[in-house]
């Protein structure tokens, strides 16, 4: 549904009414919006992966399946088998000195939930984190792309028919409604999109006080180390890059790889591609860029680079097909720092090549560019790995595949600095929407009242072994 920003506010405390008419739901009416949720994609798996397939202008019902209709459920079915023992209070150690008493760490939900939902990945992007703010006994409400119509409306009518409005709320509408709802005084906000918009959102929950998560992105590095199986490198960097036309914020954003192997990831590249995707342009299982204005901003950076000196290599023989939005896979090599595709986040199927004299040059170039989303090592060396992990910084990271941290729900996913703050999947998720209360339980005989006022010699010996016993 399209609010106007006066609605937003009503919404929004209605559901807070709601919260605080059942602030600590439990269990059973917990895993009932988690089914509820499981139902609206399982019964709708066609009519999903249509309406994406017409917001893009072509991707394969294949690649929703996949790439955004299993992880969802996937991470369902995990809430699902933990969230009970997610929920349980948890004691911890008191100390020595404060025996008998009991600690205890009890997690709360947070009330109402605010997501925005980019364009790439609508429906994983909006359900991956609905489930772990569900688990964690939250309300929702859910702000999807304008760049996605199609199936935002889709899902706003879907998400009515399941949900009772008070628990779960998704809203549409245009770049107006999106500023508005990042102003509401959610109790925790998360945001999935660009670094620049980033930075408006957290500055709009920041007069609330809002709590937020931030996913960005950034430029994701994959490094062919000097002992990585060199074939399986090509074959995996080039399956994470092209998913999705490259659309993909963990996606390989360029290769730093040995300086005397460029000729052949070039060659071996070219070979995967036409394995992978027969004539791109006119492969239906290839994805279309989104919009005519992402698909001018990739083909400057490719222009631009191609003026500045770089020379790129299409990986499919065929050149664009503008109308359709279909970009073929380049390669580009001779690139240099001062082009804009070695500034910007890509986020198409343009894949710069980088070329390295040593592991520790290309590890220097990572950690002196912003800590991006995801980092790739592709090395049979376990010392080497763990250099590498030692000495650069990620949101997370994959050895010797793509992408595939991103599906492990006991690993949290999430940015570090320019990449982003916080992260969610999993118990992580079900932490980052809960208040993790403490608890101090003093027992009814107690040595508290040795430490009262005056502060005389038995003072003086209690802290003294306090000071000890740290």
């Amino acid at each position: 549904m399209t609010i106007e920003p006066l609605d937003l506010k009503l919404q929004l405390q209605r559901m807070r009414e709601a919260h605080a008419r059942e602030p600590a739901p439990g269990w059973s009416g917990r895993a009932a919006r988690l089914r509820a949720l499981s139902d609206l994609i399982t019964q709708h798996r066609g009519d999903i992966a249509e309406a994406i397939h017409q917001d893009f202008g072509g991707r394969p019902a294949q690649e929703t399946d996949l790439l955004e209709v299993f992880p969802s459920l996937s991470a369902i079915r995990h809430a699902l088998a933990h969230g009970r023992r997610w929920m349980k209070p948890k004691r911890s150690w008191p100390g020595l000195l404060f025996l008998p008493a009991r600690n205890e760490i009890r997690p709360q939900p947070l009330g109402v939930v605010g997501i925005i939902v980019p364009w790439n990945y609508p429906l994983f992007l909006a359900a991956g984190p609905m489930v772990d703010a569900l688990a964690a006994g939250n309300r929702v409400m859910v702000k999807m792309s304008e760049y996605t119509p199609h199936f935002s409306a889709l899902f706003a009518q879907l998400a009515a028919r399941y949900f009772k409005p008070e628990d779960v709320c998704v809203v549409t509408g245009d770049a107006d409604v999106a500023q508005a709802f990042s102003a509401l005084p959610f109790d925790h906000l998360l945001f999935t999109g660009s670094t620049a918009v980033g930075r408006h959102v957290m500055r709009a929950a920041s007069a609330n006080l809002t709590p937020v998560t931030l996913e960005l992105g950034g430029k994701s590095p994959a490094i062919v180390g000097p002992g990585a199986r060199f074939e399986n490198a090509v074959e995996r960097i080039l399956v994470g890059k092209l998913f999705n036309a490259g659309q993909t914020c963990i996606a390989p954003d360029y290769v730093l790889l040995p300086r005397g192997r460029v000729d052949e990831f070039v060659a071996a590249a070219r070979e995967v591609t036409a394995r992978l995707y027969p004539q791109p342009v006119r492969n239906e299982q290839y994805a279309s860029i989104i919009s005519e204005r992402q698909y001018r901003r990739l083909a400057a950076l490719r222009d631009d680079a191609k003026r500045d000196g770089a020379t790129v290599t299409l990986m499919g023989g065929d050149a664009d097909d503008v109308p359709r939005r279909r970009m073929t896979p380049a390669l580009l090599t001779g690139v240099s720092e001062s082009m804009a595709v070695m500034q910007e986040e890509i986020f198409g199927p343009l894949l710069p090549l980088v070329p390295y004299d040593d592991i520790d040059q290309a590890i220097a170039y990572v950690a002196a560019h912003p800590h991006p989303l995801a980092l790739y090592l592709f090395e049979e060396d376990g010392a080497l790995v763990d250099r590498v992990l030692a000495r650069t910084t990620a949101g997370g990271v994959t050895i010797n595949d793509t992408l595939y941290h991103i599906a492990q729900h006991e690993l949290p996913f999430g940015g570090v600095g320019p990449s982003g703050s916080g992260g969610y999947h999993g118990e992580a998720g079900f932490r980052t929407f809960s208040h993790m209360k403490s608890v101090f339980r003093q027992a009814r005989v107690n040595g508290a009242g040795l430490l009262n006022p005056p502060y005389g010699e038995r003072f003086r010996k209690m802290l003294a072994l306090m000071l000890k016993r740290g």
